[in-house]
């Protein structure tokens, strides 16, 4: 592959906090190599304006591997830029072509208030887990690998489910900022297993319940969801989340 530098045109939103009103300005980001990673991008990025004696850009990040779901960017009008699949920490500069305008924004939900810059709260997302997202066990002696024979089917639709990040990109590509298929994620991990079964109409109505109260919106059924998660989490998630609240309704107690 052969190696190039670019340069790119950059429209970041800067936001001061919560309450500013916010805007884009326009940055030159030049000499970027195609191998840079998009942080690592913006870290250059900063460097300039620090030195500048200028206000960096506020941006979340953590583990830089795809795992951590902290890097939510919104760009070009796609959580996580251009590529399927991606976080944006695994996002490179070698998707774009010297001389590119690149927009970037944070997520836009209003369950997701911005801290600052590209930085949002997402701390919806912690109180819908705090909500019924485990499994309440007793501690003692680690139970025997085979002790509680889990259906191979089942165990790798969980661990699909599992693979969720919460890194909210699903919230912001939904035009009602639905996190459906987030808590459907979370449920299903752990409804699937046996582990999870004892807790499981409880867990239910409590996240469906916390999400609401967060002011996430309704499920569109349009898949915009699934279609920039990267974990590629399955809107089939969805449907057996409606399917088991249906029954955690018909059978609560009063």
């Amino acid at each position: 592959m052969e190696h190039k530098n670019i340069n790119v045109k950059l429209k970041v939103w800067r936001q001061k906090n919560s309450n500013d009103k916010g805007t884009f300005e326009t940055y030159d980001a030049k000499n970027i190599s195609q191998e840079m990673s998009f942080l690592e991008m913006f870290d250059v990025l900063n460097e300039e304006l620090i030195a500048e004696g200028k206000d960096p850009i506020a941006f979340d990040h953590d583990c830089r591997e795809g795992i951590c779901g902290m890097c939510s960017m919104y760009i070009n009008g796609r959580p996580h830029g251009p590529w399927e699949a991606n976080t944006t920490c695994q996002l490179h500069m070698r998707a774009f072509n010297d001389g590119d305008t690149i927009v970037v924004e944070p997520w836009r939900a209003n369950s997701f208030p911005v801290i600052k810059d590209l930085m949002v709260d997402r701390s919806a997302f912690d109180r819908i887990i705090q909500a019924g997202g485990y499994i309440s066990v007793n501690t003692g002696n680690a139970v025997d690998a085979n002790a509680l024979p889990v259906d191979k089917a089942k165990a790798d639709a969980a661990f699909a489910a599992a693979a969720c990040i919460g890194c909210g990109a699903c919230v912001a590509a939904c035009k009602n900022s639905s996190a459906m298929l987030f808590v459907s994620a979370k449920v299903a991990h752990l409804n699937q297993l046996p582990q999870g079964e004892p807790e499981k109409n409880t867990r239910v109505l409590n996240m469906i319940a916390q999400m609401d109260k967060e002011g996430f919106g309704a499920c569109t059924n349009t898949g915009a969801c699934e279609a920039v998660c990267p974990k590629e989490i399955s809107l089939t998630n969805i449907a057996r989340l409606n399917a088991d609240y249906a029954v955690a309704s018909l059978t609560a107690t009063k």
